[in-house]
This record gives C-alpha cells, sequence and structure tokens, in this order.
C-alpha cells in the first residue's frame, strides 16, 4: 500500500460541540420510486377508509387542462425543472431521452447547458457547436464569469440548496437509468458531459468544484446501480450457456447466448472503464480539497461504492483514501471515514480482503477514539468495536482506549463503557472463551466478577470507580440483579468468599447500582441542571425501589453485621437505607429488622470517627426518623434521642479526661461526631456548652484540630438558637438571654485569635487549617447578627457590628490565606488532613470576604478596597470570585470611590517599598499596581465606557487629586493608574482633564526638581501623542462654541492608526483608532459592534503586565488545491 500523505496538524484536546448527523451520500432512482409507490399506497388507504362521492367531470375540460399542464411541462428548462419541487424529473427526463432519440446535438447542448446552469454560470452552447466546441474554452470562459461575479448563489439558504442538490443528483440517477439501454453506451453522451463535469471540478471558482464533485460522485453511484444489474444479467446469461453447453445443443440459441454475454460483459467493462475516470479525474483531486464539503462528499461517496460493489473498490488502491482522511482536519471529513468503515466491517465478507489495510491503520483507528471532536471520537469506539469483533486488534494495543473511562465528555464514556462490557465482561467477541451455561443469577455472579477485577484498578479512588460504574451500567443488566449481588456478599463458602478488595468494591458496586436504579447521579454532570424526568422514568424508579427494599428487608442486617468493622465498606453500605422505600417494611412485617438496622447504625456511628462515615450514619438516620410512619417513627425518634444522650456522655466523660490531663483523642472523635450530627439535626447542648467554652479558656495550648471543632461545634448550637427565636412567634427573655451568652462567649473565643494571630499563622499546617476556620465562623456570625437585620424588631437586641480595628485584625488573617504563592508551599502539608480540605481552602475565605461586603455585614469602605487590591495575588478560582463581587457592587451604586481607594493601597505598598530602598521591590510593587489598574479599568469597554463614563471621570480627577495631593513625590501615580482611566474618556474629557493638571503646576518651580517632576510630563506627554493628535484644535472650537465655516466638498474623515499600534512594545492602554467619533462614545461602541467577525478574528490580543501586542494572523486562502 502507497504511503499516506501528509497529514494535517494534529489534534488537540476536543472542544465539545453537539453531534452532527452525516449526510447521505447517494441518491438512487429506485429509493424514490419506492417512497412513491408507499406514499400512493397510504392515500390508497385513506381513500378506502373514508369514501367520498366523486364529483363528475367534464372530459373535454378535463383533457384541456391536462393538454395545457403537459404544454407549460414542456416549456420549462431543465435547470427549472431541477429548481422546481422534483416531482416532474421521471417525465422530464423521459422526455428529454426521446429528444435525445431524435436529435441527439439538440438533447446534448441542452443538457450541457443545464450542467453550467447548475454550477451557477449562465452560459448555452448551441446545437450546431456541439461537436466542434474545445471543453478547456468552454472551461476558461466560465472560470472569467466567476472572476466577474456572474455567478448564482444557491448557499443563500442552506434549505433550498438542499433541495436543490437533491433534486440535481435525483436528476442524473434518472438520466442513467434512462439511458441504459442506449444512450448511456454510445460513447459520445456521457462522455462529452464527463468531461465537462471532470474540467468544471478542477476549477478554482469553489461553487464550480462542489457541483461538479456532486454531479460526477453521483454518476458513480447510478453507474453502479446499472453495472449491478447488468451482473446479474452476465450471471443469469452464463448459467443459460452452460446449461445449454451441457445439453450438447450447438445450435442458434448458443450463439445468441454467447452474443448476449459478451455484450453484456463489453457493457460492464465500459461502465467500470466511466467509473474509473471520473475516480481518477476527479476524486483523486477533490477529495483533498480545501473545501470540507467536497472532501466530506467524496470520502461518503467512497464508502458506498466500496459497499455496493466491492468487486472493483474492494482494493487496497481505493481503501487507502479511506485511511488518510482519517487524519483530515476537518471532523465531518474523519466522522464520514469512520462511518465508511464502520459500514466496511460489518460485513463479514469483506473483511478477508482488509487484511493489510488494517494492519496499516488500524492504530490510527485507535487514536481516534480520543479525537478533539466528540462525535468522531464515539464514532470511532463504535469502529474499535467492529475491529474487536473480528480479532483484528491485539488486547494489549486497547489500554488506553480504557484509559477513557474516566475522561470528561459523557458520550465518550458510554460508548467505551459499551466496547468494556462487550469486550470484557460478555466477552462477545471472543469465541475462545468458555461461557456460563447456567441460570441467569450464575451468569450474573459470572459478568460481576469480571467487573470486580476492573474496578480493582481504581480500587484506590472511590470517585473513579464510580465514573466506570456509571459507564457500564447501562449495559450491564448483573448490576441490576441485586439478590445475586447480596449473595456474593454474605457467601459462607470459602472459596466463593470475596477478599477484602473485591468485596469493598462490590459494595461501592452496589450502592452505585442502587443509585442509578433510583434515578441518582453517581458522576457530577456537565451542565450543573437537575435532571428531568419523565412519568414513564418515574415510575421506573419507583419500582426499582420497590425491588430494592424487597431484596434488602431480610438481608440488609446481615450486611451491616458482616461489614461494620471495616472502615471503607460502612458509608456505602448504610447509605443504601436512604433509597429504600420505608413504607413497606411495615406493609410486610419486618418491623424487627427496622428496629435492628437502627440499633446496628448507632452502633457503627460510635464505632467509626471518619467523616464519610459519621455522615452517612447522621443522614441514613435521620432518614428513618423522619421518613417512617407511626411505632416505628416513634422508635427511630427515640434512637435519635438515645444516639444524642450518648454523645453528650461521651464528650463529657472526654472533656474530664482532658482536664485530668489524660489523652484528647477521644475528645476530637467525639467532637466530630457532634459536629457531624448538628449538620442536620438541632442538638440541645445547654448543659455543655460552658464546658466547651471553659476547655477552650483553660487550656490554650490544646491542639488546633481539637480547638477547631470545639468552635464549630458552638457556632452551630448558636445557629441553631438563633433558627429557634426567629422561626417562634413568642420569645422568652431566658431563651435570648441564653442565646446572647453563648454569641458573646463564641465572638470572645473568636476574637481571641485576631488578638493573638500568631496562634493561626505558624510553620504547621494545622494552624492555617484553624485560620481558615476562624476566617469562615467569623464572617458567617457576622451576616447572622447582621445589625440591620434586627433593627426596628422585638429582637433588635440580637443586631451586632463589628469595630473599625477589629475588622482590619481579620483581613491581617484572611490575607496570607489567599495569597497563591503563600498557599502553594503548604500543598504538601495539606495531604495530612485532607478530610475537610474542601472546607478550608482560599475559596470559602473569598466567599466569607465577599459575603460580609455584599450582604453591607460590614462596611464595605473597610474590606472592599483591600480585597480588590490584592487582586493580581489571588489564584484563579477566588479571581473569579472577586469579580462577581463587583459586578454585584456595580448594581448597587456607584463604586469609583471603592476603587480609587483599592488603587490607593496597591500604590501605598509601592510607596513603603521605595522608602525601604529596596529596588526589586519597589520596582515589582509599582507593576502590580500598573497591573492592577489595567485590570480594573478593563471593566469599562463597549457600551461601559457611556453608562460608566461619571464613574471613571471620578477615578480620573479624585486620583489626580490624590497624586498632587504630595507633589512631586506621588506623581508617578498618574503615570501608573490614572493614564488607564483616561484612556476610557471621550476626547473633549481628556483635554479637560489635561487642562486641569496643567493649571495645577502655573505657579510651581517643576524645574528645581526635574527628576520628581517626570512622571507628570510623561503624563501630559503620553495624553498628547495618543490620544489628542490632530483633535485638540477641533475640540476646542467645538467646546468654546465656535464654527468654521469650510468651502468647497467636506473634508474626508480621517481615521488616524495609533501611533507604534503594532509594536510590540506600545502599551496597553494605547487606543487602536482614533477619529473624530471619540467625540461621541456611543460612535466608538457602535463602530466596534459592527466590526465584522472576520476581521476580529484576524488579530489576537494579548496583554501581559501593562502591556499589549497586536498579532496579525496569516489569512487562509481560499483556492481549490490541486
Amino acid at each position: 500500500m502507497e504511503d499516506e500523505p501528509a497529514a494535517p496538524e494534529p489534534t488537540t484536546r476536543r472542544s465539545k460541540r453537539t453531534r452532527a448527523e452525516v449526510r447521505p451520500a447517494d441518491f438512487t432512482r429506485s429509493d424514490k420510486i419506492e417512497d412513491e409507490l408507499e406514499d400512493e399506497r397510504e392515500e390508497s388507504s385513506d381513500e378506502f377508509q373514508e369514501p367520498r362521492r366523486k364529483a363528475k367531470r367534464n372530459k373535454a375540460t378535463e383533457g384541456v387542462s391536462t393538454s395545457a399542464a403537459a404544454g407549460r411541462k414542456a416549456d420549462l428548462s431543465l435547470i427549472e425543472v431541477i429548481k422546481g419541487n422534483g416531482k416532474e424529473i421521471p417525465d422530464v427526463v423521459k422526455r428529454w431521452a426521446e429528444h435525445y432519440e431524435r436529435n441527439p446535438k439538440s438533447a446534448m447542448a441542452e443538457l450541457l447547458t443545464m450542467l453550467f446552469e447548475a454550477c451557477g454560470a449562465k452560459h448555452t452552447i448551441r446545437e450546431e457547436d456541439v461537436d466542434e466546441t474545445d471543453v478547456d474554452d468552454v472551461v476558461v470562459a466560465l472560470v472569467n464569469k466567476a472572476k466577474k461575479g456572474e455567478v448564482e448563489d444557491y448557499h443563500s439558504s442552506k434549505r433550498d440548496f438542499k433541495n436543490f442538490k437533491d433534486n440535481l443528483l435525483y436528476f442524473w440517477d434518472n438520466l442513467v437509468s434512462e439511458c441504459q439501454n442506449g444512450p448511456l453506451f454510445d460513447q459520445s453522451l456521457f462522455d462529452r458531459c464527463l468531461d465537462y463535469i471532470i474540467a468544471l471540478s478542477c476549477t478554482p471558482p469553489r461553487s464550480y468544484r462542489q457541483i461538479a464533485s456532486l454531479m460526477g460522485l453521483q454518476l458513480v453511484t447510478s453507474f453502479i446501480n446499472v453495472t449491478k444489474m447488468l451482473g446479474s444479467r452476465r450471471d443469469t446469461t452464463q448459467r443459460q450457456l452452460d446449461a445449454e453447453k451441457n445439453k450438447k445443443n450447438d445450435g442458434p440459441r448458443v450463439e445468441s447466448l454467447m452474443v448476449r454475454l459478451s455484450t453484456t460483459h463489453e457493457k460492464i467493462t465500459t461502465m467500470e472503464e466511466m467509473m474509473r475516470k471520473i475516480f481518477i479525474g476527479l476524486f483523486v483531486h477533490r477529495y483533498r480539497d480545501i473545501d470540507p464539503d467536497i472532501r466530506m462528499s467524496c470520502i461518503e461517496s467512497l464508502g458506498v461504492w466500496v459497499l455496493s460493489y466491492p468487486s472493483l473498490f474492494l482494493q487496497d488502491v481505493y481503501l487507502k483514501y479511506l485511511g488518510w482522511t482519517l487524519n483530515d482536519k476537518s471532523a465531518g471529513v474523519r466522522k464520514a471515514s469512520v462511518l465508511a468503515l464502520q459500514n466496511l466491517y460489518d460485513v463479514d465478507d469483506s473483511v478477508p480482503s482488509l487484511n493489510l489495510f488494517t494492519d496499516r491503520f488500524y492504530k490510527r483507528m485507535l487514536e481516534l477514539a480520543d479525537d478533539i471532536d466528540i462525535p468522531v471520537a464515539v464514532c470511532a469506539i463504535g469502529l474499535v468495536k467492529q475491529l474487536l469483533r473480528h480479532q483484528l486488534v491485539p488486547d494489549e494495543e486497547l489500554g488506553s482506549l480504557y484509559d477513557l473511562l474516566i475522561d470528561d465528555p459523557p458520550d465518550v464514556r458510554r460508548a467505551i463503557g459499551a466496547l468494556v462490557y462487550d469486550h470484557l465482561i460478555a466477552q462477545k467477541f471472543n469465541d475462545s472463551q468458555s461461557r456460563s451455561t447456567g441460570s441467569d443469577s450464575d451468569s450474573s455472579e459470572v459478568h460481576i466478577n469480571r467487573m470486580l477485577q476492573i474496578l480493582k484498578e481504581f480500587s484506590a479512588d472511590p470517585i473513579l470507580s464510580s465514573y466506570v460504574i456509571d459507564d457500564v451500567w447501562d449495559y450491564m443488566v448483573a448490576m441490576k440483579d441485586w439478590n445475586c449481588i447480596i449473595g456474593m456478599l454474605l457467601a459462607d463458602n470459602p472459596s466463593a468468599e470475596l477478599d477484602e478488595l473485591d468485596a469493598t468494591s462490590l459494595i461501592r458496586l452496589l450502592f452505585a447500582s442502587i443509585r442509578k436504579a433510583v434515578g441518582e447521579r453517581i458522576v457530577p454532570a456537565t451542565d450543573n441542571r437537575n435532571p428531568h424526568h419523565t412519568k414513564a422514568q418515574k415510575e421506573m424508579f419507583e419500582n426499582n425501589k420497590r425491588n430494592i427494599t424487597f431484596a434488602m428487608m431480610k438481608n440488609y442486617p446481615k450486611l451491616l453485621r458482616k461489614f461494620m468493622p471495616d472502615k471503607d465498606k460502612v458509608a456505602p453500605l448504610v447509605e443504601i437505607v436512604v433509597h429504600m422505600n420505608i413504607e413497606l417494611i411495615s406493609l410486610k412485617r419486618q418491623e424487627q429488622n427496622f428496629k435492628l438496622i437502627l440499633q446496628l447504625m448507632n452502633e457503627a456511628f460510635f464505632k467509626h470517627g471518619e467523616k464519610d462515615n459519621l455522615r452517612a450514619c447522621v443522614k441514613a438516620i435521620k432518614f428513618c426518623s423522619t421518613e417512617s410512619q407511626g411505632a416505628l417513627q416513634d422508635f427511630a425518634q427515640n434512637q435519635v434521642k438515645v444516639l444524642e444522650d450518648d454523645l453528650v456522655a461521651k464528650l463529657k466523660s472526654a472533656i474530664k479526661d482532658v482536664v485530668n490531663g489524660g489523652d484528647e483523642y477521644s475528645l476530637l472523635v467525639n467532637l466530630k461526631r457532634l459536629y457531624e450530627l448538628q449538620l442536620l439535626h438541632k442538638v440541645p447542648l445547654d448543659s455543655l456548652y460552658q464546658d466547651l467554652v471553659h476547655i477552650l479558656r483553660s487550656f490554650r495550648n490544646i491542639d488546633d484540630e481539637v480547638v477547631a471543632f470545639l468552635l464549630l461545634n458552638m457556632f452551630l448550637n448558636v445557629s441553631w438558637c438563633l433558627h429557634s427565636i426567629s422561626s417562634s412567634e413568642t420569645v422568652s427573655e431566658m431563651s435570648l438571654s441564653s442565646l446572647l451568652g453563648k454569641r458573646d462567649a463564641l465572638l470572645e473565643e473568636l476574637q481571641y485569635f485576631l488578638n493573638n494571630p500568631f496562634k493561626l499563622h505558624d510553620d504547621g499546617r494545622s494552624k492555617t487549617q484553624l485560620a481558615y476556620r476562624v476566617c469562615g465562623m467569623l464572617a458567617d456570625l457576622w451576616c447572622l447578627f447582621k445589625r440591620t437585620k434586627f433593627a426596628s424588631t422585638n429582637l433588635e437586641i440580637l443586631g451586632y457590628s463589628p469595630h473599625g480595628s477589629i475588622i482590619e485584625k481579620y483581613w491581617r488573617i484572611c490575607e496570607p490565606l489567599l495569597d497563591v504563592s503563600v498557599t502553594a508551599d503548604d500543598a504538601e502539608d495539606e495531604e495530612e488532613n485532607k478530610e475537610y480540605v474542601e472546607e478550608n481552602n482560599a475559596d470559602t475565605v473569598m466567599f466569607a470576604l465577599a459575603r460580609l461586603v455584599a450582604t453591607d455585614s460590614v462596611p464595605k469602605e473597610h474590606l472592599a478596597p483591600e480585597i480588590i487590591s490584592h487582586l493580581d495575588k489571588y489564584g484563579v478560582s477566588v479571581g473569579e470570585i472577586v469579580k462577581h463581587l463587583l459586578t454585584a457592587l456595580k448594581k448597587k451604586g456607584d463604586i469609583s470611590i471603592i476603587l480609587l481607594e483599592a488603587l490607593k493601597r496597591a500604590y501605598q505598598r509601592y510607596l513603603i517599598a521605595v522608602s525601604s530602598g529596596n529596588d526589586d521591590q519597589s520596582s515589582k510593587t509599582f507593576q502590580e499596581c500598573k497591573d492592577l489598574a489595567a485590570r480594573l479599568s478593563g471593566m469599562y469597554v463597549g457600551v461601559a465606557r457611556v453608562k460608566y463614563k461619571a464613574e471613571i471621570l471620578n477615578i480620573v480627577k479624585e486620583g489626580i487629586n490624590y497624586a498632587f495631593s504630595h507633589a512631586p513625590k506621588q506623581l508617578s501615580f498618574l503615570d501608573g493608574v490614572v493614564l488607564h482611566f483616561v484612556s476610557k474618556l471621550p476626547v473633549p474629557e481628556i483635554l479637560d482633564i489635561m487642562r486641569g493638571v496643567e493649571r495645577k503646576t502655573e505657579n510651581v518651580k517643576t524645574d528645581e526638581d526635574p527628576s520628581g517632576w517626570r512622571a507628570y510630563y510623561m503624563f501630559l506627554d503620553t495624553i498628547r501623542e495618543k490620544y489628542l493628535k490632530n483633535e485638540a484644535v477641533k475640540v476646542a472650537d467645538v467646546k468654546e462654541g465656535t464654527s468654521v465655516r469650510r468651502r468647497g466638498r467636506p473634508r474626508k474623515q480621517q481615521n488616524l492608526k495609533g501611533k507604534r499600534l503594532f509594536d510590540e512594545q506600545s502599551s496597553g492602554e494605547e487606543e487602536d483608532t482614533i477619529d473624530e467619533s471619540d467625540l461621541d462614545a456611543r460612535v466608538d461602541d457602535k463602530q466596534e459592534e459592527d466590526e465584522p467577525e472576520e476581521d476580529k478574528r484576524g488579530q489576537t490580543r494579548t496583554v501581559d503586565g501593562g502591556q499589549a501586542t497586536e498579532e496579525l494572523a496569516t489569512p487562509k486562502t481560499s483556492g481549490a488545491s490541486s
């Protein structure tokens, strides 16, 4: 096989796009006729069911109308018929064939004229010029017409073009079928048509190439239909001839059969020669055309040809094009090639002829399973399944495919799941594998054991196991065989008993499968939307829940008792009860089992101290106490009360041990249990709360994790008490006093860390974890007890607002937690305590700060500027939270004061660095200040420049005042900060700003300190150079009311390109275009909106440290590829 041509650039990770259907490659007359016959049958059926009396018609009138309609049809040209609805095409083709028999040249001239018009060119060939006209001369004339724009565009409407294309292909198919008994083999008509079609397919105009390619490809498809019919006739003639020869009859019949056989064979040879002519002259060039639609049409057609006429096209000389286009840069072409190969491998008889092709291209087929385009990847996985079915791919080559089980796009994961089930679990492709022939239960057990072997690869990560289960669940019926899974878990036979790893995987599989069966997601969704279920789906989920309950009812206590000691199995096993139908337990007289289940769950709660196990136990017990009814509910609620009492008793005992100098472990574990219980349920702690406060105050050197959970439990108790008071109609003085005492004690303990920050920021990771907790709880408390929330109510006494000094101390604790450079250093320590890591990170701290500012729980003038001034130090996710905060603040009103204050604080850090004499630090902080100004001014683009012009102007004016308040020390604020916002103002305001700045130095001797005033002059020079060049005089005339009358024709509007527009050192605030429309910002914005998309895509701007670079992309050519 020949080497493939150079492949385009390799595709990278996929982009998510919707799947597109592949267009049919052929259009046969037989399909159309069958559809019409079907329609007629339906119509006749309707008439039979609803008979109606037909009105009598005048035969003379009917005859006149019929002849008139026939006359109108005869007057239509071929192109007009094709542009119509297509119903008249068979009749028109038949009349044209009759015309060709009478006058071949006239009919051929009519057909060629239609061919040119189909390509969009108005060109007529006269009857007398048919034989004498040179093909090249006509094609050159047509190309010249295209250069002049004299070509009709059929692509204005996709629907109209599809209708035109279908009718055109239908016309040529009918024409070939109609001419198969004569003109098709006269070596004149179709030879001339092919010459023009091939020549037009190689011209530069894309419309010519597209239409000519479609016609040429359809002709091959139609030729194949005729050739197959001739082949059938040849086989029949050969059989008849063999029969006559066996009779030893050499009469005229034998001679007649031999003549017919020879004639039929010659016709087949002629047809194949025409097919090769089109393939070599058209396909070989157009399969690599620059237009992906043309390439896709070629590959789709080739797939049809190979499948329908394998005697000619099922050869490597043709198949190689399908392999080469697997590397096409267009997803549609790659998909067309994959689908063609799928259909080809689906035919068992074709597989032996594909051995060499498979050896050459099977690795590329495997690579396409991870294609950048999702539909291509899904189709490629289906192709790999075909290869596995024929055992054409070694198993060691499939490792990369199995990695896609945990890939991101759900469609790819599902497709790989189907492949894994068929190949590894059901083993449909392995004939040598002995399969179970026993009952369904045995078959399910075999499948589950194979699934467990797969899950062993992901046993260390339950999340990855969930992905694998989700991928295979739809195809693996054994996962819904609850009795089989439970029987495997409870098996007492040592030979059948599972090892620890398989038992853990099987329990995870059981829990995940139950969740899927009741309609829950076990992996995160990409769209984050709640799933919508139909009525039938909901009924199916309820039926599954009943089946699960029946299967688990008697066996659930056995499972809990057997696997309770293993901490890895408890959480998924306990949480199964949440997906059961508790009502059925009473109906089936299983109350004792229900009580035993609750008792075992309580036992598990005190047996384990891990977060997942505790959370699962609390969730399950809470579910049983709320969803059960009658006596069972009373028993469940009593069990909850017993659990609370036991937990409080254990806590008091642990506190006493700590006071007596004992170990802190028991206290920590029981505090975690109380924390998880309080997250879902209010626990009365009146007698215990003061003990928790006493431990905090008396043992300041206690472990920080213990301190964190002491504070968390106190906070949750205060929150529950506040909720009870807020939801009650009447509130007692005692409950109010108790709540205030608890709140003040908690605030005092939290503020202790504000006053002693060294207790939080230490080298150990646990210190930082405590800092996260303190920051989060303080913010939550300030929001819960916000003074304005309780103002003018009976609960006004509960209102609280922190003092400004407290807020400043709070920010000093939060600041290092948000710095991405600081938190990155502790990444390794995070592994030590990752159980609650999702609750202790920079995102949670920024959420707390943003909530305080957005809800006005604290004066935003304190925190908001600090948050914004450190924007460059945050990670990506924290930066996104700040962006949302700015958006929320902008909706509330003017934020210019906040932005300016943030810029001042960033600039103050620069001044401090300058005063310290550290040049490196001063240059770094000044660059950070400039970057911050560039990012904040970037909010005012487009329409926002007009909408928020007052804010921009206020920032500029107040910024100038700030810069001159300590001149020349702070003048660099002009160039570093103010200049970024000046660029967002219209020219008249810029001129006013410049004049105001100049007036501030009228009585100042700037020559005495030229270095100090350099920033001032740089600021003015930049304004003049970038924003006011050739504009100051015009704007001044406009503002002073003087009108200058010009004579002669109007001056052409200038469009001045900014200086150094394409210079890599041009400043980030430089405008792309400065013209007279700057007098009105709305015109600027409108011009930006109206800029063509092609122009916008041609340029890419990158901003780095306030510097911008305009990069012009090389435009794509649009000519034909040879």
